[in-house]
């Protein structure tokens, strides 16, 4: 029987470019073939937690537009019944840093603005009806203290 090789959630850089012509920002190792839609989030107080959101299949793609955000992810044991132990990732994206968080199937991904009026943008290679087959909603609280950030 042959082992299931589970990508895991990467960082995927990008960079800028200034000139007297303006600023170019770019996150050339984006792969973009396999998107299907992608949609923005503003919000507007950083109190606001989105979490957790958990796919089984769709994969997930983070880029800041607008401030910055703590994105967080935590590999899910069991969809059914995850374990509450289970131990949260994050990373601060800043929209200054320009970079793209991918998040692959099998995990729950919350975010939280740090900064007021924060804006994310959200790509995804499932289409919506797709996508709203896969999702599976957890509980806010559990995994990590967000009031931390």
């Amino acid at each position: 029987m042959e082992l299931e090789i589970k990508s895991k959630p990467e960082l995927i850089a990008g960079g800028t470019f200034t000139d007297h012509r303006g600023i170019l920002s770019y996150v050339n190792d984006f792969n973009l073939t396999s998107i299907k839609r992608f949609y923005t989030i503003t919000h507007p107080d950083k109190n606001v937690v989105r979490a957790w959101q958990g796919h089984q299949e769709e994969h997930k793609y983070f880029h800041v537009v607008k401030g910055s955000f703590i994105v967080a992810w935590v590999e899910i044991d069991n969809f059914n019944s995850p374990s509450p132990n289970l131990k949260a990732n994050y990373k601060v994206l800043k929209a200054s840093e320009n970079n793209v968080l991918s998040v692959p199937p099998g995990y729950a991904n919350g975010l939280k603005a740090i900064e007021p009026n924060a804006q994310i943008m959200v790509f995804s290679d499932y289409a919506l009806n797709e996508s709203l087959d896969d999702k599976i909603r957890f509980d806010k609280d559990l995994w990590l203290d967000w009031s931390q950030f």
